[in-house]
């Protein structure tokens, strides 16, 4: 019996031995790597050094992909709107809309304790002017400094988190 008799496919009785492969393929597929270095390292992400950057921002795409870039940044960003007033602060989130003033950041101000809203539209100058807190901090730096500091005969050796002032 073949075919959807026996709940096959309608085709089944006609597949060449090329499909029979491909199924037992499936079926059973290749092993995966089995070097477990291959498996515990993945790529990171490559973070650009925006530090002391201000990036032109002559066109709504410009603005779009600047404030993006300030969104992903992990320091502080000075804010200048076209009314000449400045915020300095960290941007917590952004909401992209169709246009420009349907677009907005909102940043923790440095020296408040409050959340601002800046729409994208108000924004004529915009500088990555705080210190980027996670520069330096990957995990292959701090294993680094694990294995020096353990050459060095150091014991009971951690990880201290350096103050953010």
């Amino acid at each position: 019996m073949t075919g959807r008799a026996n709940g096959g496919s309608k085709n089944e009785s006609s597949q060449g031995e090329g499909s029979k492969n491909e199924v037992a393929a499936v079926a059973n597929p290749a092993p995966v790597a089995s070097n477990p270095d291959s498996l515990e390292v993945s790529p990171g992400f490559a973070h650009e050094k925006l530090e002391g950057w201000v990036p032109a921002l002559a066109s709504e795409e410009e603005v779009r992909q600047a404030l993006e870039k300030a969104f992903d940044y992990r320091g502080d960003v000075t804010i200048t709107r076209k009314d000449g007033s400045k915020v300095e602060g960290y941007i917590f989130d952004r909401r992209t809309g169709k246009t420009l003033a349907d677009s907005a950041v909102r940043l923790f101000p440095k020296d408040a304790d409050t959340k601002i809203s800046v729409p994208y539209a108000d924004i004529a100058a915009l500088a990555f002017t705080g210190r980027d807190t996670a520069a330096g901090k990957s995990f292959e730096a701090w294993v680094r400094k694990y294995w020096e500091k353990k050459q060095a005969g150091e014991k009971n050796i951690g990880i201290q988190p350096e103050p953010l002032t």
